[in-house]
């Protein structure tokens, strides 16, 4: 069976998420199977994500996906670089996936790839660390060390959000020598952090914000069937909308409870960042502003965003594992179900179709497992209702089957 890989969040699902599965079974094949690696509960701009894992997933397997395994968090919360790195991982280790599938601005993935390659080459390394000192922006500073080893118009791609996301992509097959052919649908609709435009395919953070403003349905209206469904059902339940600000005052009493030292522990890049963060947290009396208080030209909101979600759920650099030590199933079609019965011989890694079987895996799945654990609790807090907040779902949720056998 050929099947294809998406790494995706799904934060929430949309229109422009469904036509990339409807191309690439045009591009690849009516019968392809469709493989994702979805983030958890949170994801990568640190931010929490909008409904629970197992109803994202159900709604992907309802709107076409056919397999969804989830990005242990380590990776779902890291950089661009990271997050591509354990996506291509898990998909590559299922041992099945020949095509990783992705979105850009440009559509043209032998331009992502030139890109990718000269990204790794020890000339473009030596051309960033000149560029870096006196830089506006890490940002800034690759472009312009990239100027010269590619086309204009190739370097000029590292100015688009996908486009630089699907060379990450590329980047991570290359580095991991990963059996995976990269295929790209261009990008149409609302762009990435944009507003909504009328009779496009909007945005997921174009759709958070409706909800953030209280137009429920107005967002509701822009959302596939399936994902609608499991937004209200969330919602009845008290479990949705999850924002950030339901857990504000506990990420900052986190904050505020940790050492000079905690902080330091989470700048990989070892330029000073965890600073300003440390100073912004003894006296800021909001997350907003403790990150404008931190904020500099030089550093992205996002790894701001990133640290502090770090920093609240316990994680450190360390906690990120050098290879993926399992897959965990959170929702399968009939489709998935044949898929996980050939992984059963084909796949590099254990797969968990039931989460107590990480207890007979190695104490390197077993730490991480336990990661996954108490960022589910963590994440229970930020129900709208507190009475829906229960703790340990994490040991009782197996994955969502639909049309075919339970368990498959």
């Amino acid at each position: 069976m050929r099947a294809a890989g998406i790494i995706v969040e799904y934060n929430p699902l949309h229109s422009g998420h469904l036509r990339l599965l409807e191309a690439g079974r045009a591009a690849l094949g009516p019968d392809t199977a469709m493989v994702c690696v979805m983030s958890g509960n949170f994801v990568q701009r640190g931010d929490f994500a909008l409904l629970r894992k197992h109803a994202r997933a159900r709604a992907a397997v309802e709107s076409g996906a056919d397999l969804v395994l989830e990005l242990p968090l380590p990776w779902a919360v890291s950089s661009a670089e990271g997050f591509a790195d354990g996506g291509v991982q898990a998909l590559a280790a299922t041992g099945l996936v020949d095509h990783l599938l992705f979105g850009s601005e440009c559509g043209d993935a032998a331009a992502l790839e030139r890109v990718a390659a000269a990204l790794l080459t020890p000339d473009f390394r030596e051309r960033l660390r000149r560029e870096l000192p006196g830089a506006v922006s890490f940002a800034a500073a690759r472009q312009r060390a990239l100027a010269g080893l590619v086309p204009p118009a190739d370097a000029a791609l590292l100015a688009s959000p996908n486009n630089i996301l699907g060379i990450e992509y590329c980047k991570a097959l290359l580095r991991q020598k990963a059996p995976l052919r990269p295929v790209t649908i261009r990008r149409e609709g609302s762009a990435h952090d944009g507003a909504l435009a009328p009779g496009a395919h909007p945005s997921a953070s174009g759709l958070r914000s409706l909800l953030r403003q209280g137009k429920r349905e107005e967002a509701l209206a822009l959302l596939p069937p399936a994902m609608a469904r499991a937004y209200a059902a969330e919602e009845a339940a008290g479990r949705a909308p999850v924002f950030r600000e339901n857990s504000e005052r506990a990420i900052l009493a986190r904050l505020r409870s940790m050492t000079e030292a905690d902080f330091a522990a989470l700048d990989q890049g070892r330029e000073g960042l965890w600073n300003r963060l440390y100073d912004a947290s003894r006296t800021a009396a909001t997350l907003q502003a403790l990150l404008e208080a931190a904020k500099t030209k030089r550093y992205a909101l996002a790894r701001l965003r990133r640290m502090t979600l770090w920093a609240y759920l316990g994680l450190t650099p360390a906690d990120v594992p050098e290879r993926m030590p399992y897959l965990r199933v959170l929702a399968a079609s009939g489709t998935g179900c044949r898929l996980l019965a050939e992984m059963r011989t084909s796949a590099a890694a254990p797969v968990l179709t039931k989460p107590a079987q990480v207890r007979q895996l190695g104490p390197e799945a077993r730490r991480l497992f336990a990661h996954e654990v108490r960022a589910t609790d963590l994440y229970t807090l930020a129900y709208p209702r507190l009475e829906a907040a229960e703790g340990g779902t994490e040991w009782r949720e197996g994955p969502v089957i639909l049309g075919g056998p339970a368990p498959c």
